[in-house]
């Protein structure tokens, strides 16, 4: 957090990874699948300032570095972060679904992937 009280963004959350963990963009960058001077440039603030990162590769900042959560990552991306997967809710979807005619299917899967590709990319 700044002094302000917002949110830092992604080059501040990771200069303190970075310092935290001791490693540096290549290191960074190889144990999330990019490039280095993709990296590079989120930490100059050169890209991620559009699209910013891609989610998958938000949650592998996660996974690889579990001193940031993902909920901070994404914050500092500027994105929102997904919510856990419910079974009950996965359940009562899949069931609402099922009382759908096959039109109304169609609409909802084109619906669906427009969201998720609204938050896969952060567009």
């Amino acid at each position: 957090m700044t002094d302000q009280g917002r949110t830092e963004d992604l080059a501040q959350l990771l200069a303190r990874l970075k310092s935290e963990y001791d490693v540096s963009d290549s290191e960074i960058a190889r144990r999330i699948g990019v490039a280095p001077a993709t990296v590079n440039a989120w930490v100059h603030r050169k890209r991620g300032t559009g699209r910013g990162p891609n989610r998958d590769k938000l949650r592998a900042l996660a996974r690889e570095f579990p001193k940031f959560t993902e909920a901070q990552i994404f914050a500092a991306a500027g994105r929102e972060s997904p919510g856990p997967l419910n079974p009950e809710g996965e359940a009562r979807i899949l069931e609402l679904y099922r009382g759908l005619t096959e039109e109304q299917q169609r609409a909802k899967e084109v619906e669906m992937r427009a969201l998720n590709e609204m938050n896969r990319t952060g567009q």
